[in-house]
C-alpha cells in the first residue's frame, strides 16, 4: 500500500496517470511475464460485478455458460481460413508437452470460435436442438506486440464470449442484435459511460464473420474504446464444420451463427472515464466497496462511544445491502483514511466525529463531487441509496456530456486531419463506402472507423477524402 496520492494530473499527462492511478489504487500489478498482468482484489471484484450482471441478463434469456479446453489444434484454426489469417499473428503455440514433441502444434486459445464449432457439429442434429445459445468465461492468450497497457493491451486478458446456433438467418440477426442490446445496457447502465453502437467497416470486421456490430466510447485524451462487439457469422464457420440440422420440412440446412464478446478491458475504460487528480472514481453499482465509514475520535470525546457508533451504521448499513467497510483503523489518522478511499474511488464516505455524535446526525461525502452534506441518524439509510444514485447517474450524464463535445463533423479532409490532430475525438465524416479511402485514412492519420451507424445519415458533402459521392456519415478515431 502506497502512502503516496496520486502525482501526475489527468490532464497533463494521461498516459502516466493511467498508470499511476491503476497501480497505486491497487487494481492491478505488472506480472514477471513480459506483456502480462496481475487482477489485484479490487479490480477482479469489479469484473465479478460485470459477471454476475450479465449472467442474470443472459441466463433468463436461455443461455447457459460452459467450459472449454484452453488449446486448440492447429488443423482446426485453419478450417476457416479468414479466421486464421487473422488470427495467426497473435497465435502462442505449444509444440512440446514435457519432453514429448507434440504430432500436431496447439494454439492457447485465442477466441474459442474453431473448437467450439468442431463440437456443435456433433451436438446439432435436428431443428430441435435449435437455437443452441452458450457462453463462455474464460482467459484469452494473443501474442500482442505493442506496449503493455493494464487492463487495455496484454498478451493474456479476461473475458466473456457467447455463441450461439439458430435455424433460420432472421433468428441469428436478432441474437446479434440483443446481444449488442444487452452490452449497451451494461456499459451505460451499470459503468455509467455512454457509447455509439453501429456496424464495424468490411476491414474492422471480426475474422470470418459475415458482419461485425460494435460499441465504442470515447475516453479523455481523444481515443476510442471497442467496448465490445457481436458478430453476424452467417454460414461460414457451418459450412467448414459441417454444422447441419434436419428441418421440420425433413430437409438437411446450415445452421446461422452468432459470437459476441467484452473483456476485462472494461475496467480500463471506467478508470480513465471516470478517474481523477486524486484516483479512482467507481460507479456505484459496479463498486465493489460503495460506502466506507470513518470515525473521528478527537476533543476529548470518547473513542468508544464513536466507534460504537460508526460500527452501528456499518451493521445496519450492511444488513439493507450496500457494501460498506468499516475503517477503524487506529494507525492511521483519518486524513490519511480520507486519500486512501478516495484513491480507491469509493462512492460514498461517512464521516462520525464528537459533534455528529452530540447532534444525531452523520456527514456524508460523495466521491465524485467531493460535497459534503449532514445527514440525520434517522435518515442515514435512505439518503445512502439516494446519494447512490445520484452519482450513478451524474457520472453517466457527465461522461455524456464529454462523449458529446469529442464529436466534431467535418467536410473536408484538411478539417479532418486538422481537428484530429488537434483535440482528437470521432471525425463524424461523409464516407463514399471505398476501401481504399479508408485505407488512406488510417495511412495518413492512423484513424480507423469505428462505427458505422445503424441510422443512415444522409450526407451533405462528399467523401472526405475523394471527393466522390458519398454513400454514408461515419465515425472515424484514433484508437486504444
Amino acid at each position: 500500500m502506497s502512502d503516496v496520492g496520486v502525482t501526475t494530473k489527468k490532464n497533463e499527462d494521461f498516459s502516466e496517470w493511467y498508470t499511476e492511478v491503476v497501480l497505486k489504487s491497487e487494481m492491478a500489478d505488472y506480472a514477471p511475464i513480459k506483456g502480462c498482468m496481475i487482477l489485484r482484489e479490487h479490480s477482479y471484484a469489479i469484473w465479478e460485478k460485470i459477471q454476475e450482471v450479465f449472467n442474470k441478463k443472459i441466463k433468463a434469456t436461455g443461455h447457459n455458460n460452459v467450459y472449454f479446453p484452453l488449446f486448440i489444434p492447429e488443423s482446426y484454426l485453419k478450417k476457416e481460413g479468414e479466421h486464421f489469417e487473422g488470427f495467426v499473428p497473435e497465435v502462442a503455440w505449444i509444440s512440446q508437452g514435457g519432453n514429448t514433441e507434440l504430432e500436431e502444434r496447439l494454439a492457447i486459445r485465442p477466441t474459442s470460435e474453431t473448437i467450439m464449432y468442431a463440437t456443435f457439429s456433433k451436438w446439432i442434429r435436428s431443428w430441435r436442438d435449435l437455437p443452441l445459445k452458450i457462453n463462455q468465461w474464460c482467459n484469452i492468450v494473443r501474442w500482442e506486440t505493442k506496449a503493455t497497457k493494464p487492463f487495455l493491451r496484454t498478451r493474456e486478458f479476461l473475458w466473456q464470449e457467447g455463441h450461439t446456433a439458430h435455424a433460420t438467418a432472421a433468428e441469428g440477426e436478432a441474437e446479434v442484435m440483443y446481444a449488442l442490446g444487452e452490452y449497451r445496457d451494461l456499459v451505460e447502465r451499470y459503468l455509467a459511460i455512454p457509447v455509439l453502437v453501429g456496424k464495424k467497416s468490411d476491414s474492422e470486421k471480426f475474422a470470418g464473420a459475415l458482419y461485425t456490430t460494435c460499441m465504442e466510447a470515447m475516453m479523455p485524451d481523444g481515443k476510442a474504446l471497442q467496448m465490445g462487439t457481436s458478430h453476424n457469422l452467417g454460414q461460414n464457420f457451418a459450412k467448414v464444420f459441417d454444422i447441419t440440422f434436419i428441418g421440420e420440412d425433413e430437409q438437411k440446412h446450415e445452421v446461422w451463427q452468432t459470437s459476441w464478446g467484452i473483456t476485462t478491458r472494461l475496467i480500463g475504460a471506467v478508470i480513465m472515464v471516470h478517474g481523477d487528480d486524486k484516483g479512482l472514481v467507481l460507479p456505484p453499482r459496479v463498486a465493489p466497496i460503495q460506502v466506507v465509514i470513518v470515525p473521528i475520535p478527537f476533543r476529548g470525546a470518547e473513542p468508544e462511544t464513536i466507534a460504537a457508533k460508526a460500527k452501528e451504521y456499518f451493521t445496519l448499513l450492511k444488513q439493507k445491502g450496500f457494501t460498506v467497510v468499516l475503517d477503524d483503523r487506529g494507525e492511521y489518522t483519518p486524513g490519511w483514511k480520507f486519500n486512501h478511499w478516495e484513491l480507491k474511488g469509493v462512492p460514498v464516505r461517512i464521516e462520525i466525529g464528537p459533534r455528529d455524535l452530540k447532534q444525531q446526525q452523520v456527514v456524508m461525502v460523495r466521491r465524485d463531487t467531493g460535497q459534503k452534506t449532514a445527514i440525520k441518524e434517522a435518515d442515514v439509510v435512505d439518503a445512502t441509496e439516494k446519494l447512490l444514485e445520484e452519482i450513478q447517474h451524474n457520472l453517466y450524464a457527465k461522461a455524456r456530456v464529454d462523449l458529446e463535445n469529442k464529436i466534431t463533423t467535418v467536410q473536408t479532409y484538411q478539417q479532418f486531419q486538422e481537428t484530429l490532430k488537434a483535440k482528437g475525438g470521432f471525425m463524424k465524416a461523409p464516407w463514399c463506402g471505398k476501401a481504399t479511402c479508408e485505407a488512406k485514412i488510417k495511412d495518413d492519420t492512423g484513424a480507423t472507423i469505428r462505427v458505422i451507424p445503424f441510422e443512415k445519415e444522409p450526407p451533405t458533402s462528399p467523401c472526405v477524402v475523394c471527393g466522390e459521392k458519398a454513400e454514408e456519415m461515419v465515425y472515424f478515431a484514433r484508437s486504444y
